[in-house]
């Protein structure tokens, strides 16, 4: 078993090997500084900037990084026999794209009176 940045994006493929290393350096950057911005996760210009051109590359898009994550998600719900929470603060959790299948089955269900979207990634 790798690094937790190697195990989540072990399922990336952004079809260069320098912009899946990016992507883990800047994982563990920002990791390392949970909440600040990235001037201040990355320490120095040349690496915001590089950050920058990451975001803005044209093969780079939300769903090609998440799929590191949701494969990694879903090896580790496989790995349980027992049950699986999914645990989140009063804030919204909505999933609004484009293509929401992209991020697996979503299903609306009652909770305390109110309707709620909850999401599952696929696996």
């Amino acid at each position: 078993m790798g690094t937790w940045v190697e195990d989540e994006t072990a399922g990336c493929d952004l079809g260069d090997a320098r912009l899946n290393r990016r992507l883990g350096m800047m994982l563990a950057a920002l990791g390392e500084r949970p909440g600040k911005s990235l001037p201040t996760a990355f320490q120095d210009w040349a690496n915001t900037k590089a950050a920058y051109r990451f975001f803005a590359n044209e093969n780079v898009s939300e769903d090609k990084i998440l799929a590191g994550h949701f494969a990694a998600s879903g090896l580790r719900v496989q790995a349980t026999d027992g049950p699986i929470l999914v645990l989140q603060d009063t804030t919204e959790f909505a999933f609004k794209r484009a293509a929401p299948e992209k991020i697996g089955f979503t299903k609306t269900c009652l909770t305390a009176g109110k309707a709620r979207r909850v999401g599952t990634a696929s696996t």
